[in-house]
């Protein structure tokens, strides 16, 4: 469904840079990133339930969240270093199981004719090899279905479902 993600992960270099079109506007996949109701609904594989313990998404902003899957918690968490209304977030990223891997991140907003539009990022870590453990423990599958399902969420809001 929707719009392939792509995913690169340049050869001996510690970074994953990503794209992705959605067919709704940028203001509202902006705040599918940003409102933690909505975030929740979201992310990660569909067989994973969220919880948000804090996602105060603004410029100096925390935020944690634990994704779950019967009795195996995955938490996650960070600080929103700067947030721009539909365009820009800057943010770290911590996997509460990877101790002392954290990642700086930034996805920017774009608004694309017709009303759509596309989010575009990198997430730098601090080595090749933690990279590719998170490629390994399957990043790219859990982006991507997160995104189909955002897309899912999008299409139900502006139905009315």
């Amino acid at each position: 469904m929707g719009n392939p993600l792509t995913l690169n992960a340049p050869a001996g270099e510690p970074l994953l840079e990503y794209h992705r079109d959605f067919d709704f506007p940028v203001s509202d996949v902006f705040r599918a990133h940003t409102d933690p109701d909505l975030y929740a609904r979201w992310v990660g594989p569909r067989d994973l339930d969220t919880r948000i313990d804090a996602f105060e998404a603004r410029s100096g902003g925390t935020y944690r969240f634990v994704q779950s899957r019967g009795d195996d918690e995955f938490a996650f968490r960070g600080m929103f270093h700067t947030v721009r209304q539909d365009e820009f977030v800057l943010q770290t990223f911590e996997f509460e199981g990877y101790p002392d891997v954290v990642t700086l991140e930034y996805s920017a907003f774009t608004a694309l004719p017709g009303g759509r539009s596309s989010v575009q990022g990198r997430s730098l870590y601090p080595s090749v090899e933690s990279r590719d453990q998170f490629l390994t423990n399957g990043i790219e599958d859990g982006m991507s279905a997160g995104y189909d399902q955002l897309d899912e969420l999008l299409a139900s809001a502006r139905t009315g479902g």
